[in-house]
């Protein structure tokens, strides 16, 4: 595993927080890879969909924290410390899962959150703490059940040491009483890659890699899938449909059989329903690494025989992966116990949640699934809701709530499939 470990990353860190304030230029700061990479979203400047950048992180054997810590991007090609010339000791692989702030895409933030085993918390300290965003995804944080935490004090360079003090008090009186009250935060200019150092330390004192069960069935979220073909690839050269997410348990290897649940969408004499595929993974990657067996932790690249027609533009966003006959079922409606915040959360003025209510349409998230459902039974803490499009998830899972609130789907509260 130690061999494993240089070339997979076995942690997912995420970035959250409200939109421009400096997530992306942080991950680039952190592994000098942008992870906006599409074109609408470098023409617009914003994250729309999850973005993914690898780092190894390194330790000089003699210096103090937190001059001691590096990523590939900070210590450059040689791998020795600036200061005292030592060879750097390979620490762990991180993955940083970057997802948008933007308050329409609320929706793939929280299926980004549930690819995180932690998470590194933007706060711009120019703007006053906290933002409509911040708050929302700090909630979001909490509903998928993330306890480890970093917080950024970003754009220290921009204002005055008074105003970061002053931003410093707001950010702690926002996380007080709360699971991250104890939250390192740490000031940094991204832009100029300013006290990354000490950032890597934090990252590394805070957010641990998960000790998880490999002998278990293994299961990935598919968070991302590709045709990977050039227009005019000749027919013998095409390969198949890309599967892009997180192995959350268990292991996958080259030649696997899986079964790709609820699979895709068919409809026959005006009926719609969904069938499961089955295919088999021709190959697995981790960033430009190619593995022979990979494991929980990092965002998985896996080749499969699909028709890279099933795969191209996310089309299989939201399936789970796994061996055949032995993923979670899956749910065409949901019963769930559910719990409704006190706020609305994600607007300027706080507006009070009010309850659910019979016939009305919500939109849910389970894993990386985002789907549309309609209430149909509804009491003081469960309710049933036919979904427009089935997920598959165990029993327990936690959901994410959200509700159109002045045209945009806003979170409400969560529950848990009973």
């Amino acid at each position: 595993m130690e061999e494993q470990a240089k070339l997979q990353p076995l942690t997912n860190i995420g970035t959250a927080g409200h939109v421009d304030h400096g997530k992306t230029t942080l991950v680039e700061a952190l592994t000098g890879i942008w992870a906006a990479r599409y074109s609408e979203e470098l023409k617009r400047g914003i994250t729309l969909k999850i973005g993914y950048a690898d780092t190894a992180i390194y330790k000089c054997p003699s210096c103090e924290p937190p001059r001691a810590y590096y990523t590939e991007a900070t210590a450059g090609p040689d791998l020795k410390c600036k200061y005292c010339k030592s060879d750097l000791v390979f620490e762990r692989r991180v993955s940083f899962v970057d997802v948008p702030g933007h308050e329409m895409l609320m929706a793939v933030m929280i299926a980004g959150a549930a690819l995180m085993d932690g998470v590194v918390f933007v706060v711009d300290a120019s703007q006053k703490c906290p933002r409509p965003q911040t708050r929302e995804h700090f909630t979001a944080l909490s509903i998928i059940g993330i306890k480890n935490m970093v917080v950024v004090q970003n754009k220290v360079d921009v204002v005055s040491k008074e105003r970061a003090l002053e931003n410093h008090r707001e950010i702690r009186e926002f996380l007080s009483g709360t699971w991250a009250e104890n939250a390192p935060i740490i000031p940094v200019s991204a832009l100029h890659k300013v006290n990354i150092d000490a950032l890597i330390w934090a990252i590394e004192e805070e957010i641990p890699t998960p000790r998880r069960d490999p002998s278990k069935d293994p299961m990935m979220l598919v968070a991302r899938s590709f045709d990977v073909n050039k227009p005019g690839t000749p027919i013998k050269e095409l390969r198949g449909g890309v599967l892009g997410g997180t192995i959350i348990q268990g292991s996958f290897s080259v030649g696997d059989e899986i079964e790709i649940r609820p699979g895709i969408r068919v409809e026959e004499r005006g009926k719609v329903s969904y069938e499961a595929l089955f295919t088999e993974v021709t190959s697995l990657k981790s960033g430009e690494n190619k593995l022979k067996v990979a494991y929980p932790g990092g965002l998985i690249g896996m080749g499969t025989k699909l028709d890279p027609s099933l795969t191209k533009s996310d089309n299989l966003i939201g399936n789970v992966v796994g061996r055949p006959d032995k993923l979670p079922p899956v749910w065409k409606e949901l019963e769930l116990e559910f719990h409704l915040l006190e706020r609305v959360v994600g607007l300027e003025e706080l507006k009070t949640v009010e309850p659910l209510k019979k016939g009305e349409g919500l939109m849910i998230n389970v894993g990386t699934a985002i789907t549309l459902g309609r209430v149909t039974e509804v009491g003081k803490e469960s309710a049933r809701i036919i979904l427009n499009v089935p997920v598959c998830a165990t029993e327990g899972a936690r959901v994410a709530i959200s509700r159109q609130i002045m045209n945009r789907w806003r979170l409400i509260g969560y529950g848990y499939i009973v």
